[in-house]
């Protein structure tokens, strides 16, 4: 709905945007065709995690954080268990690091999967919603349905439950899955993987606009793997690079006015994590498969234009499924799910890269185990400054279009991140102010 103002400004309302998760606001004034002002409002209220964990032992985060989100519950959970880990001062085994990046691999591929189809995908077809899609595309959203089943059956058998999975503690599992439950698994996420890379074919189709950006990427980075449940270290496109344990001292949150979730720089500036940055900086990780469905997709080993997310997002789908066929193949039964940890005093930090970037959490926690102080830096907190700086580059070069035109460009910016403005304090309330 459109208001004009006293001053001959306009007001847009958009009173929800859908395809997002969770609730937040958007404010854009523009002036004499030029954008003076950009704000991303989060007015969901701030939900308390960190203080409900202080005072909790430094067992529950896992279960605790796991109901921050229904779709990236695995994030919390590795971020929490690994920094516990790190203060108790346990190593745990391969075979359990394993069975993480198995689970991780179905929280990737429903989160994914719901994402490109369902969320994003409507925005180049020309489509309202998913369920408009259906109509024309119905092949591809039953694909859709079934890759997003293969992730949530993948989560329930290692997890123990498809949402808020409840098999995962300090330490490593309450119990190991079974190599029969997994082989089970196995047809659905071989067709899973060939569904995958035919996806990335059919995004690469769409018509995406013509914008880079010139982010500062960050993500974590292992020697071995392209980075999911955790890495060895921290890497940016600015050529920092340091450990896990020292990404307090790199970003600094702090409060804006406008909205209730945290903002975040790196070193000073806004910088970016999620699917653009992870691929960028790990392009060599990928499996030779995924590359060359990527190169075949038009991309290169760089990728700076915020629209292409969901070709990018598609290639991780494949890998995810690539990882999670290779993991299983090589899997035997036998395996201890877990090893002993005694609480100690002491500081820690955890990290992982969640479906929408990169997550950390901090803790302090006393000799007998009590948590202190907790620390829950979700990426969707730490990419609002790049969201809207999005925002300001879009609305300035399609300025001339009309309200209804501009307002779905700016949410379509906005989609590319996979928001979860649910995690970082749900929806979008969009206005545009001219005069």
């Amino acid at each position: 709905m459109t208001h004009t103002l006293k001053d001959g400004g306009q007001v847009l309302n958009v009173g929800m945007l859908a395809r997002v998760e969770g609730e937040g606001g958007m404010h854009i004034e523009i002036k004499d065709r030029k954008v003076v002002d950009v704000q991303l409002n989060i007015f969901e209220p701030p939900r308390f995690y960190e203080g409900f964990l202080r005072g909790r032992h430094y067992t529950e985060p896992p279960d605790i954080t796991a109901r921050i989100c229904g779709i990236c519950p695995v994030a919390y959970q590795s971020a929490s268990t690994e920094a516990m880990e790190v203060i108790c001062g346990v190593q745990t085994t391969d075979a359990i690091q394993t069975m993480r990046r198995l689970l991780y691999c179905g929280e990737w591929i429903e989160s994914h999967a719901l994402h490109i189809f369902m969320l994003h995908a409507p925005d180049f077809l020309g489509y309202d919603s998913v369920l408009e899609m259906a109509e024309t595309h119905g092949d591809v959203v039953q694909m859709a349905l079934r890759l997003k089943k293969c992730g949530n059956d993948l989560m329930d058998t290692v997890g123990g439950r498809a949402i808020h999975p409840v098999n995962v503690r300090v330490g490593g599992f309450y119990r190991m899955p079974a190599l029969a439950d997994l082989m089970a698994l196995r047809p659905e996420l071989e067709r899973g993987l060939e569904d995958a890379l035919a996806a990335v074919q059919l995004v690469s189709t769409f018509d995406f606009p013509d914008m880079e950006q010139d982010y500062t990427y960050v993500s974590l980075r292992h020697p071995d793997y392209y980075p999911l449940e955790r890495g060895a270290e921290v890497v940016a496109s600015s050529g920092v690079r340091f450990p896990v344990a020292e990404m307090p001292l790199h970003v600094e949150e702090f409060h804006v006015a406008h909205s209730n979730a945290l903002h975040a720089r790196f070193d000073g500036e806004p910088f970016f994590v999620g699917p653009l940055a992870r691929y960028t900086l790990n392009f060599d990780q990928l499996s030779p498969r995924c590359q060359e469905a990527a190169l075949s997709a038009g991309l290169t080993e760089t990728c700076r234009n915020p629209f292409k997310s969901i070709i990018v997002r598609t290639v991780e789908l494949a890998y995810a499924f690539e990882e999670a066929l290779r993991i299983i193949d090589g899997w035997t039964d036998g395996h201890a799910p877990s090893v002993p940890t005694w609480p100690r005093a002491g500081e820690g930090v955890g990290a992982s890269e969640a479906p929408r970037g990169t997550i950390w959490h901090r803790y302090r926690v006393n000799e007998a185990g009590i948590i202190e102080d907790a620390q829950i830096v979700p990426p969707t907190s730490q990419n609002q400054s790049s969201i809207e700086m999005d925002l300001r580059t879009a609305a300035e070069q399609w300025v001339d279009l009309d309200d209804h035109a501009l307002t779905h460009r700016c949410e379509a910016a906005i989609r590319n991140y996979d928001p979860c403005i649910s995690c970082a304090t749900h929806f979008l309330d969009l206005r545009v102010k001219r005069s």
